[in-house]
């Protein structure tokens, strides 16, 4: 059976547990936590006895359904990746016959013996699926052809260095981590041209990541359980203060969640800046666990590049202490179909030189919106990397072309560091057949609105601030 067998198999059964009053996110879950105990089987990892997959198998009913919340229970209770899967799970099924329908499911295809593109292929689908189905799923799902663009341009190779680290502090379901993992199998004949110590060393010392919702970072154990990849996702708030905000990286790759806090400035010792404003306070984040010489790739929405205040402040202290070397502008509906209206950018940057110049490839202006019936491809991608360079710090001599253009510092400097640099004349402008879609437009006022507000947050903490020092 092909991945779109098994996808269409696991998926039309969840439209029938619909009726159950499961949802898209609910059967995901309760697929994970029966799929991991099959493959436990499968590889004879140790399960307690009366908790593993058998025990499951040889019930029916009641019985069943009681028995699934005892396994749910002690399980979570284990320590690694066990306990990492099951943590803060409970049963979401009120019929048990449609509970041993999946279990009998899930028994017919030998998981193990199944290729890993395919079984990992098919689990990722249903994670798209779900990013398409549910509202609000998308912020934990970045499209795979932005993640593997990014990632052929930053080539993350863990023989530069014998602890070289990948991190993505805002991992999600983990695909910038498989995505990363699956380019390093690929120039090395997927591993063949790794040492034995190089190969352990890619599946369970070189990733890591970190995610603010149990539910999701559940789902990224399992995707990564799939690749075969062992690593450790903390669980909590990486803008929070904590031990992980001492941890050093030489690669981040993320896309942070956009939106706002909604609870304030983020304290942290170690941010030079105060502002409620989250992609800027990540991006704080992700300067400050690079380790020297350390490179980042980030997905930012549009603000993050222009906003006033903090934002302006943040930006200079990257331009000082970091290269920041490139600029993508992502199409308009690259996050189709679950954020069709937001726009996005990739920022490229190394920490320890200071910026003299920053490319940008306007992917964006004059080019085809990405929907249902344009999919974003590798072939848009296309020019962008080929003037790249090939260099994972973009080092190579590069030359300008109508839809990659440098900017000095200086010329930066003059712009108020404001990085949201457009040269190219949008036709759809001069065309009233063509105008933007109302989406479009309403998602360029919302910025506006929100980065005003920023600015008048900012500005009421500071008078504030200012009052309790007179007082």
């Amino acid at each position: 059976m092909d991945e779109y067998g098994v996808i269409g198999k696991l998926w039309g059964f969840c439209n029938i547990l619909r009726h159950d009053g499961i949802g898209y996110g609910d059967y995901i879950e309760q697929l994970t936590y029966l799929l991991f105990l099959k493959l436990t089987e499968e590889r004879g990892v140790k399960i307690p006895k009366d908790y593993n997959w058998q025990s499951l198998k040889k019930r029916s009913g009641t019985e069943l359904r009681e028995h699934y919340q005892k396994v749910l229970s002690r399980l979570a209770d284990e320590k690694g990746l066990l306990g990492n899967i099951f943590a803060g799970s409970l049963n979401r099924f009120r019929e048990p016959v449609n509970l041993k329908r999946l279990i009998t499911m899930i028994d017919e295809i030998q998981w193990s013996e199944t290729d890993v593109d395919i079984k990992a292929a098919a689990y990722e689908g249903l994670l798209q699926k779900y990013a398409e189905e549910q509202k609000g799923a998308g912020q934990y799902f970045t499209p795979r052809e932005v993640i593997r663009s990014v990632i052929r341009c930053m080539k993350p190779d863990l023989r530069e260095k014998a602890d070289f680290s990948i991190h993505d502090p805002a991992c999600g379901t983990g695909g910038f981590l498989i995505g990363a993992y699956e380019w390093m199998l690929g120039q090395t004949i997927m591993g063949a041209d790794l040492t034995r110590d190089e190969n352990e060393r890619l599946r369970t010392r070189t990733f890591s990541g970190q995610e603010i919702v149990l539910e999701t970072r559940r789902l990224a154990f399992m995707n990564l359980y799939l690749h075969e990849i062992e690593t450790e996702i903390e669980y909590g708030d990486s803008l929070s203060e904590g031990p992980h905000t001492g941890k050093r990286y030489d690669c981040i790759l993320t896309n942070p969640p956009f939106g706002r806090t909604g609870s304030g400035r983020v304290e942290r010792a170690d941010f030079a800046v105060q502002t409620s404003n989250k992609q800027l306070n990540f991006m704080q984040h992700v300067m400050t666990i690079l380790k020297p010489g350390g490179r980042a790739a980030m997905v930012v929405p549009d603000n993050v590049l222009f906003e006033s205040g903090a934002g302006q402040e943040i930006r200079k202290i990257l331009l000082e202490d970091c290269n920041l070397h490139t600029i993508l502008k992502l199409p308009i509906g690259t996050f189709t179909p679950y954020s069709p209206g937001v726009r996005a950018n990739v920022i490229f940057f190394t920490k320890g030189t200071t910026t003299k110049e920053v490319w940008i490839y306007d992917l964006r202006t004059n080019i085809q919106k990405i929907t249902k019936s344009n999919p974003i491809t590798s072939r848009v991608f296309e020019e962008f990397e080929k003037y790249y360079g090939t260099s994972p710090n973009a080092e190579d001599k590069r030359s300008e072309i109508e839809r990659f253009k440098k900017f000095t510092r200086k010329q930066i400097e003059e712009r108020e560091i404001n990085l949201d640099i457009t040269w190219l004349r949008d036709e759809s402008l001069g065309d009233k057949e063509n105008l933007p879609e109302p989406d479009e437009i309403l998602v360029d006022i919302e910025t506006a609105l929100q980065s005003a507000s920023d600015l008048v947050s900012e500005l009421r903490n500071l008078i504030s601030n200012e009052k309790e020092r007179g007082s």
